[in-house]
């Protein structure tokens, strides 16, 4: 550090500690001004300049050296200078400081950061380059946003100093006045019934209010500066356009039409997405068939000497797309026409915040609905695209079952069909890059889930890289390096790459209107699903990070109501009680936190187990695999989270998600009439385990010697006696 700025940091320390050593606080201070208001007031009517210059120059000096008191000092503007005198000059002195300070800190501090963290300053950099003066005017607008911090972050950056000294004038004007006026109420007060006044009341009401007020004014000039470049129509074909018919769009359109909007449906491939035709639905129908399989390789459990099942592959999977066409009806063009919905099938390309192109015919609408979902992610593994692949949205084109099935990847999807492969006679060989399979699961469910998987012969190869794909001798060959790096190669006759699934918003027009991408094309949305141009809201897949279908559906209805009555009202999105199931046998549900979430985040948690083999039913259905998991504050019976390993896990956790979603603890759960003998009972089974371990001893202790009393000494037999008979 140079020599200049060393004795300027010194200075700075010096002047700082003398500050806090000499007490100098308390002469800024409520109790100080109070005690000598009067003379105060008094002086500044005898010294109107002198006084005036002191405050001026008191103010830069608290505000340039980023001391405390700021806030305190602009009340008693008010009070002293009143309303005007008072916004004009702390107007100036906050911002006079406010790049006293700035300069001080970039002199300072600005090389040496940089110096160090230039690298990842870049992205911030560029963004203050483009916008860095709305940036700052917004965080000035706030007066929740610290003063003092706002002037040394930006310090760090490149804006220059006439930019930072001209937007923090405007950008303080708001908090400015509001604060000098609240001052200039309370200095009017002479007597009790003073403060009954409607005037001061208003002041603190509008000091109160002035965050929310300034986010206001903030999200009106956000919108005005995106919109402005884009023509409003003078009248609109739709209220509402949503694009794309997977689960969270149907539920928007069908919003839409119930509360009697007009509403256009686009989507560009087939209704229902997703969900409908190449996940939830074939997966769940093809796994149901391989558990028919699992039971005849079980028949020994149930009584029965031997089962066997004969079947064609073909026949399977052509199930699977009778079973599609039953539920297709439900998400038909015909069935939302007939709700009043128009449906347009095309391909869809947004050319303002309020129109949409499909297939050259322009469409307007107050409001946009992205609800495009997602789609298998690829990794670049050399030799893979020339060796032919499936991914979860083609597998459904099979009708010849693989000798040798390779899975790329072991999360649910991966896991579900590696399994349900395995069981129509497949040798399967999982392939995951991770340390284990489930990464977002406990370390209890992972063994017991891989055990499963070794017992029915599937080959887990976890911490094996994907390097590349080779053809040896005409054989398909996936290389895989250890974390040792020695290479293992598995052969295979066809490869389901499931590593992941990446938004589907490419070719939507987005960069185009403004609307903020993320690096994985996932769709950026605040808290009322409302991306960066405001007329524009986004559900489901497309925006994450919960990619389930259900997730999708409750999307829907805050990217749907939302726009349709803002700004009337508008509800934030609840994500507190997000369950999901990964439908392996046995079953995974979750719903909240588990172990290692609570871990990560610090939170302290009390685990109780109960075990399915010890449930009657699920010893009469053969199915005793698994446990329920339920996590608690520390001798507090609210939940937190539960999982559930074991069959009909997906239904079994219902429970535990509304009693989560309502507040009510493991006590109510216990306390509900469960029908017996029914899997649900297990519900019940760990709130009792719970009550077990904080049963009130001492209490119990009492009711004994009750008890015994009210039998007398006499009945009271010593164990010897009962032995005797």
């Amino acid at each position: 550090m140079k020599p200049s700025r060393i004795i300027l940091f010194i200075a700075l320390v010096a002047l700082i500690a003398l500050f806090f050593v000499f007490d100098l606080q308390r002469f800024i201070s409520l109790e100080f001004f109070a005690a000598q208001r009067e003379a105060i007031i008094a002086y500044e009517a005898a010294n109107p300049w002198t006084t005036a210059i002191a405050f001026f120059v008191v103010y830069v000096l608290v505000t340039g050296t980023s001391l405390p008191g700021a806030a305190l000092l602009t009340l008693i503007a008010g009070a002293v200078f009143g309303l005007v005198q008072g916004v004009v000059m702390v107007s100036f002195a906050s911002t006079l400081g406010a790049t006293m300070a700035f300069t001080i800190a970039r002199y300072l501090f600005r090389d040496a950061v940089r110096g160090r963290f230039g690298k990842y300053l870049a992205t911030i950099d560029r963004g203050v380059e483009r916008e860095g003066a709305f940036y700052l005017f917004a965080m000035r607008l706030v007066p929740a946003v610290p003063f003092f911090a706002i002037n040394l972050a930006m310090a760090l950056t490149p804006i220059s100093t006439w930019r930072f000294y001209w937007v923090s004038q405007l950008g303080m004007i708001f908090g400015t006045v509001v604060y000098v006026n609240a001052g200039a109420e309370l200095g009017q007060i002479e007597s009790v019934g003073d403060i009954l006044s409607p005037a001061l009341w208003v002041s603190f009401a509008l000091l109160g209010l002035a965050p929310l007020i300034a986010k206001k004014i903030l999200d009106a000039i956000k919108s005005r500066k995106v919109l402005r470049r884009f023509k409003k129509p003078k009248r609109f074909d739709n209220n509402l356009v949503v694009i794309g018919a997977g689960s969270g769009g149907l539920v928007a359109a069908l919003i839409a039409a119930t509360v009697k909007a007009k509403v256009t449906l686009i989507e560009r491939h087939r209704m229902g997405g997703d969900c409908l035709n190449t996940g939830c639905v074939p997966s769940k129908s093809l796994l149901r068939s391989a558990r028919m399989l699992s039971y005849a390789a079980r028949a020994k459990e149930f009584g029965f000497r031997s089962a066997s099942v004969e079947f064609d592959f073909s026949e399977v999977m052509e199930r699977v797309q009778r079973i599609i066409a039953k539920i297709e009806p439900h998400d038909s063009v015909e069935r939302y026409t007939g709700l009043g919905v128009n449906c347009i099938m095309g391909d869809a390309r947004i050319t303002s915040p309020h129109s949409v192109r499909v297939d050259g015919r322009e469409i307007t609408t107050r409001n946009i609905v992205i609800a495009t979902g997602g789609a298998p992610f690829v990794p670049p593994i050399p030799g893979l695209e020339e060796s032919g692949y499936y991914t979860s949205d083609t597998i459904w084109e099979i009708r010849e079952l693989p000798s040798r099935l390779v899975v790329l990847g072991g999360g649910p999807i991966g896991s579900e069909l590696a399994q349900a492969f395995r069981r129509f006679g497949a040798d399967v060989a999982m392939v995951q890059q991770a340390p284990h399979l489930l990464m977002r699961e406990d370390a209890d469910v992972i063994d017991l889930i891989q055990r499963q998987f070794a017992a029915e012969g599937i080959r887990v190869l976890t911490s094996h890289r994907a390097v590349r794909v080779e053809s040896d001798g005409g054989e398909r060959v996936l290389v895989c390096e250890q974390e040792d790096g020695a290479d293992v190669r598995v052969p295979f006759d066809a490869i389901l790459v499931a590593v992941g699934r990446q938004p589907n918003t490419a070719g939507l027009g987005l960069e185009d209107v403004g609307v903020t991408v993320g690096e994985r094309g996932e769709i950026e949305v605040d808290e009322y699903l409302r991306t960066s141009v405001p007329t524009i809201y986004a559900c489901g897949d497309a925006i994450g990070p919960y990619q389930f279908t259900h997730t999708a559906s409750h999307e829907a209805w805050y990217a749907s109501v939302n726009p349709l009555f803002s700004p009337l009202k508008r509800f934030k999105a609840d994500y507190s009680v997000i369950p999901w199931t990964t439908f392996t046998d046995p079953e995974v549900a979750r719903v909240g936190l588990n172990e290692q979430e609570a871990e990560s985040r610090g939170i302290d948690v009390e685990v109780t187990y109960y075990e399915l083999e010890e449930l009657d039913r699920a010893l009469a259905d053969e199915e005793g695999r698994g446990f329920i998991k339920v996590l608690t504050r520390p001798g507090k019976d609210r939940i937190l989270g539960a999982t559930i390993v074991g069959h009909h896990a997906g239904d079994l956790i219902a429970e535990f998600i509304a009693a989560m979603k309502w507040g009510k603890g493991l006590k109510s759960l216990m306390g509900t009439i469960h029908i017996y003998p029914t899997l649900t009972e297990a519900n019940k089974f760990a709130a009792s385990a719970w009550r077990k371990k904080h049963a009130p001893e001492n209490l119990l202790d009492w009711v004994e010697r009750f008890h015994r009393l009210r039998r007398g000494r006499d009945t009271e037999l010593a164990p010897a006696d009962i032995a005797k008979g």
